[in-house]
């Protein structure tokens, strides 16, 4: 099975061991993993009581990389910059943000791409299946590494949003605030059919091999993401922006590609160059699995156990995390308030509207 390059880790990103191989991990499934360690990059200073942190939980593909460091990384300026940094929503002369890789991932967290000790090979489809629960455990003893007392806010959206959620159940007194943006109470069965395609997709590639691949299923990775890309926009986003146009005028011609077509090529063809196969499945059916009520008396009890201020987001074309998920969190958690992001972009809006987000979470944060 390849491993993921180097380069695909960035050069500033630190790593910490945090449960060596005499002290396992234990997973919420039973299992357990040792050694794990966590990726993470950090921004602006903890004060002395270790208490201005702000934990920032990434999504399904993303990494620690999110914001540019010290002014640097022009060509790379991380995939929250908008929000986080001096003047910003996360500012960064007020407080020390965390951005940790998240377990399972394959951008330096231990994950299916990391070496199993007992084989001296990766993982691949070996990994133990995790949980967001398990994610948020390693996150906290990531911080607790870091010396954070108490977070100021924990925001993240989709995947990320569900750490979030999960953050404000399992570590109340730790979180002062919650910012779940795109996320739910438990994963859809809508949202379980799109990741069921993609998973499919992987699997039913001619070079998947059980997951033991020596290159990437190419073919498989690039059609999950696809299919993941359709549900992240809208279709008034669509419309405007492809509409029918086509790449030539010959009609008839069929290697004469709609627009959209191509730009979901294309997408497809970027993420094959930058993660794994078996690290999309564990972290997608981590997702599937989210359900706050598992193991609790229900969910509306869990979300009522909430003490963080939390602020749920949502936006209003997003079809994946349709609004009536995060006006339902917003109803359960004890004086949650409820805002809307009113973009074309769907889902993925919360990496494009920044001049909103920044205002809401702003707003929060003062309050």
């Amino acid at each position: 099975m390849s491993q993921l390059a180097e380069y695909d880790v960035h050069a500033r990103t630190l790593n910490t061991t945090l449960f060596p191989a005499h002290e396992p991990f234990q997973l919420e499934s039973g299992n357990s993993l040792a050694p794990v360690s966590a990726a993470y990059e950090t921004y602006g200073t903890l004060n002395d009581d270790g208490t201005n942190a702000i934990l920032i939980c990434h999504a399904l593909t993303a990494n620690a990389h999110a914001a540019r460091l010290h002014g640097s990384d022009g060509q790379n300026p991380g995939w929250w910059d908008g929000l986080i940094g001096p003047g910003k929503a996360f500012d960064t002369d007020k407080y020390f943000v965390v951005s940790p890789n998240i377990l399972g991932s394959c951008y330096g967290t231990t994950g299916p791409v990391s070496t199993d000790p007992s084989t001296g090979q990766p993982f691949g489809p070996d990994f133990p299946q995790i949980t967001v629960r398990d994610i948020v455990r390693v996150q906290k003893a990531l911080l607790d590494r870091l010396g954070v007392r108490r977070l100021a806010a924990v925001s993240g959206s989709s995947l990320g949003g569900m750490q979030v959620v999960e953050w404000g159940i399992m570590f109340p007194q730790f979180c002062e605030r919650i910012i779940p943006i795109s996320a739910s109470a438990k994963q859809s069965a809508w949202c379980i059919a799109l990741n069921g395609i993609a998973r499919a997709a992987i699997t039913g590639d001619p070079s998947w091999n059980q997951g033991h691949y020596a290159e990437q299923p190419s073919v498989g990775l690039s059609l999950a993401r696809m299919v993941g890309m359709v549900s992240y926009r809208s279709p008034e986003e669509f419309r405007e922006k492809f509409g029918r146009e086509r790449q030539t005028d010959d009609r008839y011609d069929p290697k004469n590609l709609f627009q959209v077509e191509s730009y979901l090529r294309h997408q497809g063809n970027k993420l094959v160059g930058r993660f794994d196969a078996n690290t999309y499945l564990t972290l997608s059916r981590a997702m599937d699995l989210h359900d706050v009520g598992f193991g609790r008396r229900s969910s509306e009890e869990a979300l009522r156990t909430v003490t963080a201020s939390t602020l749920c987001i949502g936006v209003s074309s997003d079809i994946r995390y349709p609004t009536h998920e995060q006006k339902e969190l917003a109803a359960l958690i004890p004086g949650a308030r409820y805002a809307e992001i009113d973009s074309v972009h769907g889902h993925d809006a919360f990496l494009i509207e920044f001049g909103q987000l920044n205002e809401l979470v702003k707003r929060h944060l003062e309050h």
